[in-house]
């Protein structure tokens, strides 16, 4: 699973045309976030997967609310060769996951909860602390009340 998810860190990043706001610093954060979210019932190679792939679609800092679907559709592109060992219900769950982390707050899913506020919970990096009301698992909301986001946005 760890080689799979480097293959796809390297990959991907070797492929990046923007700059680091979206870039391997910030997937490599999704990525430490993602392991401290795992919990029964939440795929760890989604997860990891997710933190390279949400985001490595984009054609925008800022504005680019289709970034998630175009990560999704580039995933089947990927199926063949980076993604072929991965299982069709894991990439349907990463598909979903990408797809849907900038439109939707939770969805229920364990894995694909834990996708969203793994990326969520790296927010403070544009100067946004992280509100737990508004992350979609029990571990995030955790994470978000017992870190100090002031400090690291240098409040």
């Amino acid at each position: 699973m760890q080689k799979k998810i480097e293959e796809i860190r390297e990959y991907v990043h070797s492929q990046w045309t923007l700059g680091t706001l979206h870039g391997i610093s910030h997937w490599d954060r999704v990525y430490e976030n993602g392991k401290r979210l795992l919990a029964p019932g939440v795929n760890p190679l989604v997860v990891g997967l997710f933190a390279y792939l949400h985001d490595s679609c984009r054609m925008d800092d800022w504005e680019d609310i289709d970034h998630g679907e175009r990560a999704a559709v580039w995933i089947d592109t990927l199926r063949n060769t980076y993604l072929k060992d991965v299982s069709d219900e894991e990439i349907g769950l990463l598909k979903d996951a990408c797809r849907l982390h900038t439109i939707e707050h939770k969805t229920g899913n364990p894995t694909i909860d834990a996708c969203f506020d793994s990326d969520r919970l790296d927010l403070w990096r544009v100067g946004i602390i992280p509100d737990p009301d508004r992350l979609a698992t029990e571990k995030g909301k955790e994470i978000a009340r017992n870190t100090d986001y002031k400090a690291l946005i240098g409040y």
